[in-house]
Parts: structure tokens; C-alpha cells; sequence
């Protein structure tokens, strides 16, 4: 179902795409310079400028990039679609390595295609399931990194909170992979799902983001944090000017 409408939506702008599907409406909003993609609430799921697709706007998905400062993952795992900006900029900034995708609604594939920019390709793998019953079924092993960024209309999904997701999440990096996971409101610092993440990862690392959403990194091998000065960081602005160093300068260890 295809329609430009004018019916009232709780974000403004114009709204040149709707449909839905058994989990709700999915929406194609253009503000201005900036398209936005909404499932009907007053949260926008991703928002890029449509000249640069490959860059994300929010700035907590900017953030959740970070862990390439660090490592150069050969594949990448994104669980959450939403428009794509996050599989856009690993396919922009690492031109030799794989994404695999798990998006649980194929019509939010069809619109990250069609109105997104969605970069098609060899490179990029898509499988439409609930991520419960994928992550499972990751071999050990066999990614470098993991972008989790898990929510419907109104929140966001339970699941990254749970221990069993995390420790599936673990036993699928590699030695030196990466974990970074956008949540709308940090569970407790000294609470069990912390606990478990020192457990399980050599480093854990914290950024809060100026709209409230916090990304929790962990790695599983050791290593000393670099600071905002460190000169990696110039060549991945010079790539994808994301303000790699002023978000570096935010991240925050966990104790």
C-alpha cells in the first residue's frame, strides 16, 4: 500500500510514503533536507540526508561506529535495519568487508531500498527473522563486529537487556571483535547486566548522547582506550566526517 497523505502524524514534515504491515505503520517522512523513517510514533527510527546516505545523522548512531577507531572488521553483524544508515557507512568506510543484516520486517527492507539509499550488493546480506532465533545460530566466531540497534514504535526491544542476548552476542565475535548497542535508557551501572558484561568482555566503554540515548561498547580483548588526539581518527573524518574525534573525546570507561 503506497500513499502521499496528509493525515496528521505525531512528526512533522511531509509524509511521501506509508504502509504497514501485522506489527504497524511504517512511514517515509521528508523535513526539510532530512528524510525520516517513522513507525508512527513521535520517534524517528533513522533520518539521513538523502544526497549522503552513508552518513548517518543521529548522533547516536554515529557514535555506534566508534569501535572502528579501534579494530578493522573483515565482517560486520547489524541487528536493526531501520534505513539502513549504519550497514550504509560500514559498506562506505570498509570496502572489503562483508555486513550481514537481521531485520525482523521485510517491508522496512523494501523501504530502506526504495527511499533510503540502501546500498545493494554482494557485500551485504539481508534475512528477515525475529533476531532471537538468529543470533543463535551465528557460528562461534564469525564476526568482528556487532551493531545492535533494536527497537519498535514505542521502545526499545527488551531483548538488549537480557544476559542470553549478550552472551550470545559474545560467543559470536571473534577474539578482537567489537559490540556496540544503542540503548534509550541505561540499565544500572552496578546491576546484573553490567556485572555480566565485565565477565564476559576484557573492556567495557560508555557514550551518552546529547538526545539521552547512551551506546555501551565491550571488547573482549584488553587494551588501553586512545584518546581524541590519536591520528586514526583524522583518517576515518577524512573517509566519513562523522566528528570521529569531538565523539571520541566523550566515550567514558566503565569501572
Amino acid at each position: 500500500m503506497e500513499t502521499k497523505t496528509r493525515m496528521r502524524w505525531p512528526l512533522s514534515g511531509e509524509v511521501i510514503y506509508r504502509t504497514e504491515d501485522a506489527l504497524g505503520d511504517i512511514l517515509v517522512i521528508d523535513k526539510g533536507k532530512h528524510r525520516v523513517l517513522s513507525f508512527g510514533s513521535i520517534f524517528e527510527q533513522s533520518k539521513i540526508d538523502p544526497a549522503r546516505p552513508y552518513l548517518p545523522v543521529h548522533e547516536y548512531n554515529r557514535a555506534m561506529l566508534l569501535p572502528l577507531a579501534f579494530a578493522r572488521p573483515q565482517h560486520a553483524t547489524v541487528l536493526g535495519l531501520g534505513g539502513g544508515s549504519l550497514v550504509n557507512a560500514l559498506y562506505h568506510l570498509l570496502p572489503e568487508a562483508t555486513v550481514s543484516v537481521v531485520e525482523l520486517r521485510s517491508e522496512v527492507v523494501d523501504v530502506a531500498r526504495r527511499f533510503f539509499g540502501l546500498a545493494t550488493s554482494p557485500r551485504i546480506s539481508i534475512t528477515i527473522e525475529d533476531v532471537r532465533r538468529a543470533l543463535p545460530r551465528l557460528p562461534e566466531g564469525a564476526t568482528d563486529l556487532i551493531l545492535t540497534d533494536l527497537y519498535d514504535a514505542q521502545r526499545m526491544s527488551p531483548v538488549q537487556t537480557q544476559r542470553r542476548f549478550i552472551d550470545q552476542c559474545a560467543r559470536a565475535l571473534s577474539t578482537e571483535g567489537w559490540l556496540a548497542i544503542n540503548y534509550h535508557e541505561l540499565p544500572p551501572e552496578n546491576g546484573p547486566l553490567f556485572m555480566h558484561l565485565r565477565a564476559l568482555f576484557a573492556v567495557v566503554l560508555l557514550f551518552k548522547s546529547k538526545t539521552g540515548n547512551y551506546v555501551l561498547y565491550a571488547c573482549k580483548e584488553c587494551f588501553d582506550p586512545m584518546g581524541s588526539d590519536d591520528p586514526r581518527l583524522s583518517e576515518l573524518e577524512e573517509k566519513l566526517p562523522l566528528g570521529w574525534r569531538r565523539l571520541m573525546g566523550r566515550v567514558m570507561r566503565v569501572v
